[in-house]
């Protein structure tokens, strides 16, 4: 006796047991989790870097192009993505799916070492770069609101004591901050007031720079023990710009910043600041 005679011999049963695995399959089929994009980790980098105050053209021709040519010549590439904004450009790198990411890493730092001496000299730090995956998404998004301090205060205490503190639970891998919302001052500079007057504009960058530094300025000491002496010179707001000596011209002082408007909203990402004046 082969094995089909039992179900010759029986063809009701034979029916019903076809009718019941076709019913189960299709149950089955039905109940199968189907992903119309499969999760899948591609190695991928992103380098960042920051020129305060950049157009984003200035981004793209000064930054974003040097590093596109030295990552081009790395093997494995498949994708690579620049976006680029006010002061920050960023690139996106996506590798080979048997790319090791690690190796890929080493080469992503040699290929910014390499394109170091093209960018500009004023960069305030190097380009940096993290390991990515495109297809994670933040597990929690918190918003940080308050009725006594302003938006630029808040993304303080957010980048500087929240921040850190969520960074060190265990598990946790990375911690963004958006919404900066940091005061500044833009100053416009006129150059016929500089003619005038015999002044460039590295002169009135050095004043500025200078007038913004926060040193000891000096020390007291006797037999036992020395103090120093500390003071923030600083400034803060578009007003205290307009008193800044520039230089001095046949023994009187003179300058050229002076302020445009006294609105300080706190929280504004620039500041209203100094035109030139007499």
């Amino acid at each position: 006796m082969n094995l089909s005679t039992p179900f010759i011999r029986r063809p009701v049963a034979t029916t019903l047991l076809t009718f019941a695995l076709a019913l189960v399959g299709t149950l089955a089929f039905m109940r199968l989790p189907v992903s119309p994009l499969p999760e899948v980790e591609f190695p991928t980098i992103s380098v960042t870097t920051v020129l305060p105050g950049a157009s984003p053209e200035t981004m793209a021709s000064a930054v974003a192009t040097p590093l596109e040519r030295q990552f081009g010549r790395i093997a494995g590439i498949t994708e690579m993505t620049a976006t680029n904004f006010l002061g920050v450009t960023s690139i996106t790198l996506q590798f080979d799916l048997d790319r090791d990411i690690d190796a890929a890493s080493r080469e992503v730092q040699a290929a910014i070492n390499a394109a170091r001496g093209s960018l500009p000299q004023n960069l305030p730090n190097s380009p940096n770069y993290k390991k990515v995956n495109p297809s994670d998404s933040p597990i929690m998004i918190l918003t940080l609101l308050s009725d006594t301090l302003g938006r630029g205060q808040v993304y303080d205490v957010a980048s500087t004591l929240l921040q850190q503190k969520l960074a060190q639970v265990e598990g946790v891998g990375q911690v963004n901050v958006g919404g900066a919302s940091l005061p500044g001052v833009r100053v416009e500079v006129n150059p016929n007031y500089l003619n005038k007057y015999g002044l460039s504009l590295d002169d009135v960058s050095t004043v500025i720079a200078s007038s913004n530094a926060n040193r000891p300025k000096g020390s007291l000491s006797d037999d036992i023990r020395t103090w120093t002496i500390s003071a923030n010179d600083q400034l803060f707001t578009a007003e205290q710009y307009r008193k800044l000596v520039v230089a001095y011209r046949n023994g009187s002082a003179g300058s050229v910043l002076q302020s445009a408007s006294c609105e300080e909203v706190l929280g504004h990402p620039l500041h209203e600041a100094a035109r030139d004046g007499e």
